[in-house]
């Protein structure tokens, strides 16, 4: 069985479907996924990704601000603490850095990225990570903050073989989406086949970056599937054993998550 390690529910186009969520939800499930965790970009939409997500006891949820949400720039830690204090939400972000996008904002970033990580801290929940054109600034910070204390994953990696060892020594993980199949990603797929099978996760980051051979569609958890097969082929594996690994390290590092119930033979 596959876990989703990163999707925004509350993001797809939802009119797509015949059933809205309860489709993405079965369709996911006919291809082996049996856990979704769905990622906060807003504090301000928090409240409503909550609602969206509320019936199905197979999403889990996470809180913070993505780097390039800027609307939610002003933000309080005291907010940030009192929402991801809910019992639900299994991990702190997705923060970061994006320097690609938004060099512009990097000061504004900075700050709420450590804001971030000292919430993850106080209140033990591990981090998820956003980062594009900031590999050392990144890093810095988790290391200043003390990150290592509670650990996470480095979502949508796209970056250095050097920085996600940098990473991993800090107690992170790593998570491939469906960017590996893309024909230009070859630099990324020589990083994955160095990537330890016990620090990987796989995700789809959906509604975006559908992978090949559904390049050109919205992205949905259904469509992990691709990424695990891709990623076992990668590393001379199964895809039942890449499976079973990510979803093991999945529940490893949010150990907050309500695992399934293990079914009676």
């Amino acid at each position: 069985m596959f876990v989703d390690s990163h999707c925004h529910l509350d993001r797809l186009k939802l009119e797509e479907f015949d059933d809205g969520l309860n489709s993405v939800i079965g369709l996911a499930k006919e291809q082996g996924v049996e856990h979704f965790l769905c990622v906060s970009v807003s504090l301000q939409d928090f409240s409503s990704m909550v609602e969206a997500v509320k019936p199905f006891d197979c999403v889990s949820i996470s809180c913070g601000v993505h780097p390039l949400h800027q609307e939610d720039a002003e933000y309080e830690y005291d907010d940030l603490i009192r929402l991801a204090s809910d019992e639900r939400v299994v991990a702190v972000g997705e923060t970061g850095l994006d320097f690609f996008y938004s060099p512009e904002s990097k000061d504004i970033q900075i700050d709420s990225f450590r804001k971030h990580v000292r919430a993850a801290v106080a209140l033990n929940k591990p981090l998820i990570i956003h980062t594009r054109d900031a590999r050392q600034e990144t890093i810095d910070i988790l290391k200043q903050e003390g990150a290592e204390k509670v650990g996470g994953v480095l979502h949508c990696f796209t970056e250095s073989l050097e920085m996600a060892e940098q990473a991993m020594e800090l107690g992170f993980y790593i998570s491939i989406s469906g960017i590996v199949t893309f024909k230009n990603a070859a630099e990324l797929q020589s990083t994955v086949r160095e990537i330890p099978l016990d620090r990987l996760l796989i995700e789809t980051d959906s509604p975006w970056l559908a992978p090949i051979p559904h390049r050109g569609k919205q992205n949905q958890p259904a469509y992990v599937k691709n990424v695990a097969q891709f990623v076992a082929d990668l590393k001379g594996i199964s895809i039942d054993e890449l499976a079973t690994i990510t979803t093991h390290n999945f529940y490893q590092l949010f150990s907050l998550t309500n695992k399934p119930a293990l079914k009676s033979v």
